[in-house]
């Protein structure tokens, strides 16, 4: 299956890849891969510059999953894309599979760089645009982070860097779901104001729902208003389309059961 340009056609078959991945490895983070099904969704089906027949066109534009452990949705986004064979999928997991838990790119097309370690995408990324320029490439980088790898230092190092070198086709964009590790955002280390501290960094900044494809086509498509960087807080839903996920913890890392899958399944079929 391909899912071409239809981006709600593509996030339904993200996530229900998803949970088949994570059930059948018996891994970790599906709750991170539902709540960003919907930005990856839209991002693949027109925003990005990428091309399933030639992933390694010169001009493409580059894109970094900088929460690396939600690597299963970025594998099922390139799969319903036409990167790679959907059935390749059945391999997340698997003893000696190149799909790993976290994001790989050793030998999985479409995919720019591995991550895990959280707080090192958005340099990555600032790296990345600063060379294209240098380079004469106008190509976009997105990164797409979690907030709760915004409470690392280097985040914030990287956001300078950005606003310095006038970084305008460099895009922050945040899952902001609010639940990482063990509890929320505000009661690990407070992010807000966190739309005030990106605009003190020198950034360009844009928020919207993270689950409306209309906002976030919109959002995620328009380019640069001036000389900054972008970033673009996604307001998002932890585990977002299975009821039992939904804002909990407990699905950072527990994968699910024969019947939770069976149920997970039921639901998304209905959404």
């Amino acid at each position: 299956m391909t899912c071409d340009n239809d981006s709600q056609a593509l996030a339904r078959f993200v996530r229900r890849s998803v949970v088949h991945m994570t059930s059948r490895g018996k891994s970790s983070h599906v709750g991170s891969c539902l709540s960003i099904a919907d930005i990856l969704a839209v991002l693949y089906s027109g925003v990005l510059n990428v091309d399933p027949a030639d992933p390694e066109d010169a001009g493409r534009d580059f894109f970094i999953l900088s929460k690396g452990h939600a690597g299963a949705a970025v594998y099922a986004t390139l799969a319903g894309r036409g990167f790679f064979d959907p059935a390749k999928l059945d391999q997340h997991y698997q003893n000696g599979s190149l799909m790993s838990g976290h994001v790989s790119h050793k030998g999985i097309a479409g995919v720019e760089v591995s991550t895990g370690s959280l707080g090192q995408g958005l340099s990555l990324g600032a790296g990345i645009a600063l060379a294209s320029r240098l380079d004469g490439h106008s190509r976009r980088v997105v990164v797409l982070m979690s907030d709760g790898e915004c409470d690392e230092g280097s985040v914030w190092e990287a956001a300078m860097f950005a606003a310095h070198f006038r970084l305008s086709r460099l895009m922050a964009v945040i899952d902001y779901n609010k639940l990482q590790s063990l509890t929320g955002t505000e009661q690990t280390i407070g992010l807000e104001p966190f739309e005030d501290k990106w605009r003190a960094f020198g950034w360009e900044v844009r928020r919207c729902d993270g689950h409306d494809h209309a906002a976030l086509a919109g959002t995620l498509g328009k380019p640069a208003a001036g000389d900054r960087p972008v970033v673009v807080i996604c307001d998002t839903t932890k585990g977002k389309g299975v009821s039992f996920m939904e804002n909990s913890v407990l699905w950072h890392y527990r994968a699910a059961s024969e019947d939770e899958l069976a149920q997970a399944l039921r639901e998304l079929d209905v959404r």
